[in-house]
């Protein structure tokens, strides 16, 4: 049987956590996961949290070592105010830094928006999981993870979805089957199973 997949799925908002409004970071993500992942046996641990570094730390350290994830995923808190400091509690807690995510992220962002340069977001490897910082806003979440495509559905930029997979089988995690008119996880021929 299958090892299950356990996600991971942060969101660091001082207002959302407050109830001021609702957040959204955490919805889009699941909606987008439930799309997007062909594997049959997934489940997400969730948080809601400040934008403060001790709390953003220990939400990570948790999810990685208590709850066993093998993916996390973040939204909120990557720009450069002051109360932004997802990527620096994601850089403490740090086995590895993986910079082709962020590097991609922004390339991806940089196609909507100038202010993407502004972005913060790392991803790092922390034991047997990755921890990805994604923007905080839906439209944006879906972009990063699934990529830019033009109108007859050719990809133009590859989204980070892309390479997910193959990173959480070389950190030793579940095989992870995705859904590829969503996302086409991309692995050399040496790593693929046969499908089930």
């Amino acid at each position: 049987m299958q090892q299950e997949l356990v996600i991971g799925l942060v969101s660091v908002s001082d207002r959302a956590a407050r109830g001021v409004y609702r957040d959204e970071g955490i919805p889009a993500l699941r909606e987008w996961l439930a799309a997007a992942i062909a594997s049959p046996a997934w489940r997400d641990e969730t948080r809601l949290i400040a934008d403060e570094r001790p709390v953003i730390e220990a939400a990570l350290v948790e999810l990685v070592d208590v709850k066993g994830c093998h993916l996390v995923l973040t939204t909120g808190g990557t720009g450069p105010a002051p109360r932004d400091v997802t990527p620096d509690a994601t850089l403490a807690v740090a086995d590895k830094v993986m910079p082709g995510f962020g590097e991609q992220m922004r390339q991806i962002s940089l196609r909507f928006v100038a202010t993407a340069i502004l972005s913060r977001q790392v991803a790092v490897i922390r034991k047997q999981a990755l921890i990805v910082n994604l923007p905080g806003q839906p439209k944006s979440i879906r972009e990063t993870l699934e990529g830019v495509r033009d109108e007859s559905g050719r990809t133009l930029v590859h989204g980070i979805f892309a390479a997910v997979p193959y990173c959480i089988d070389l950190i030793g995690g579940p095989y992870i089957e995705t859904h590829e008119s969503v996302v086409k996880a991309f692995r050399p021929k040496s790593a693929l199973q046969p499908k089930a």
